[in-house]
């Protein structure tokens, strides 16, 4: 087993975010499914993403295919999975929900719960506050 580099990484969210998490989705466990199937079926090349919703206040999963803009206006994303074959496919061959599975390893979830207070709060990330 590869040793984590940073030992202290949460293996999921917690505060605020966990509960937007839960609120929106029913529990961690349903948003996991729910993102790493959103992940897992787009064709050719995309992303997954988990976008704040500022009108609904609430998280979405979204697929942006083709790389084409394809973000419901005006949510803001805090978490982009690359699931184009460029991203995994020297490692994982093609089978990309094995790649999806061991993301949920490695997520930054204190990064995470930021960006979350960030699109909360109106700012979209791009901007410093």
């Amino acid at each position: 087993m590869v040793e984590d580099p940073v030992p202290q990484r949460r293996r999921q969210a917690t505060g605020e975010l966990a509960a937007a998490i839960d609120d929106a989705f029913g529990s961690f466990d349903k948003f996991k499914a729910q993102f790493t199937a959103v992940c897992t079926t787009i064709q050719g090349n995309g992303w997954g993403a988990l976008s704040w919703d500022p009108i609904g206040q609430t998280l979405i999963t979204q697929q942006l295919r083709d790389h084409h803009n394809n973000l419901i206006l005006p949510t803001v994303p805090i978490l982009l999975v690359d699931v184009w074959e460029h991203a995994f496919y020297l490692q994982y061959k093609n089978v990309k929900p094995d790649y999806v599975n061991a993301l949920w390893n490695v997520f930054d979830w204190a990064e995470i719960g930021k960006r979350f207070e960030d699109a909360k709060a109106g700012r979209n990330g791009l901007l410093s506050a």
